[in-house]
């Protein structure tokens, strides 16, 4: 069959840790700092505090090329570092905070905030963790569900090009995303299960806000789920990244991965690789990202793979070859196939700050972070 592939928006959303600059340690004027920037034109970003009083998202605009992603990244970027600087602060493009102090973690000034914090206990009084979430557009969340249940393969892959966490508590944590391991702690987190049609979906999220320990949808921490606000898919594996482009790389690669799907839509689910492996060979996938990154094996879920491990770098380069006619389409490959090769060489988030450490102690990662905020 003739594949025809559906055009596809998309958005993002990246978290930020505000630092003391002296000892990096978080530092919870992030609602100072957000009243504080610089106002844009009101179209080129949003700007909102996230669950801890020491982060900041930013969330872009629907885009449609990339360039329009990378503008608005940088804009949000350039002006969060200008307001930090301006009261004495850094801001860290990193998925987890290097150095905290001991003690509960301040939360947000908000109720549902609030509420999450009380529920998450202790869990939540270690949350300085930092995520990119990307929403694709899909047609009808019937749609929307056959791509959840299709991508689930590919979201190890992912988190582990995306890796940007290794230290926690002023320690190497040996895993590339520490904060991959952390989100497992939480209520409902990892791989959403196979659903069978949306009314499936919303079913299954009806059940789980029903308990006392699911506040509402936006609770479903599944590292890919339906959004409950926006007409489309939001993957939710990635840590903050380093660089803005490296975050449009990866909008751009789940935006093909999604349109490739969509395309596909109306074929045996027996016929997309990996799409109905067992849950716990999912998870043991994904826990092998976070701990390796791009350094080691990911799980190899094509029919004659067997689940066996191999390169991070091979199964990177099987995830393009599957997207590829997808992003010929849009016009998106050449950046994609350069921004994989630039991650190849000058490292992910993670093995750049373990070099930036290496170098210089942990006061190498001041540095690093500020140049990568705006890097261009």
């Amino acid at each position: 069959m003739e594949q025809g592939y559906y055009v596809v928006t998309f958005g993002i959303e990246e978290e930020f840790l505000l630092t003391d600059p002296r000892t990096a340690a978080p530092v919870t004027r992030a609602a100072e700092v957000i009243a504080a920037m610089t106002p844009g034109d009101g179209k080129s970003f949003t700007s909102n505090a996230e669950f801890l009083a020491c982060q900041v998202e930013s969330t872009t605009p629907i885009c449609s090329e990339p360039e329009e992603a990378l503008a608005s990244l940088l804009d949000f970027r350039e002006r969060l570092a200008a307001a930090a600087a301006d009261i004495g602060l850094a801001a860290a493009p990193t998925g987890a905070a290097p150095l905290a102090e001991q003690g509960p973690a301040v939360v947000s000034e908000t109720v549902r905030y609030r509420q999450m914090g009380e529920m998450a206990g202790g869990v939540g009084d270690e949350q300085y963790v930092n995520g990119t979430h990307v929403h694709v557009a899909v047609p009808s969340r019937d749609q929307g569900v056959q791509v959840l249940n299709r991508l689930r393969p590919w979201l190890s892959t992912l988190g582990a090009l995306s890796t940007n966490s290794p230290y926690w508590h002023g320690r190497d944590s040996r895993f590339a995303s520490w904060r991959i391991i952390h989100y497992r702690r939480w209520t409902v987190q990892g791989f959403a299960p196979y659903f069978r049609s949306a009314a499936d979906y919303d079913a299954r999220i009806a059940r789980l806000t029903a308990t006392d320990v699911v506040l509402d949808p936006g609770h479903i921490g599944w590292i890919a789920r339906l959004s409950n606000t926006f007409p489309t898919v939001e993957v939710r594996v990635a840590d903050a990244q380093l660089e803005a482009r490296d975050t449009v790389l990866l909008a751009l690669m789940i935006r093909g991965l999604v349109t490739t799907l969509l395309a596909e839509e109306g074929s045996d689910p027996e016929d997309s690789p990996g799409a109905l492996d067992d849950p716990e060979i999912l998870d043991a996938g994904l826990w092998q990202a976070a701990r390796f990154g791009l350094g080691g094996n990911l799980l190899d879920h094509g029919p004659a793979g067997g689940h066996q491990g191999r390169t991070a770098a091979n199964q990177l380069n099987a995830l393009l070859d599957y997207i590829r006619p997808a992003l010929e389409d849009s016009g998106d490959y050449r950046y994609v196939r350069a921004g994989v090769a630039h991650v190849l060489d000058a490292g992910t988030g993670a093995q750049r700050q373990r070099e930036a450490v290496r170098r210089a102690g942990f006061a190498g990662l001041g540095p690093l972070f500020a140049q990568s905020l705006t890097a261009r």
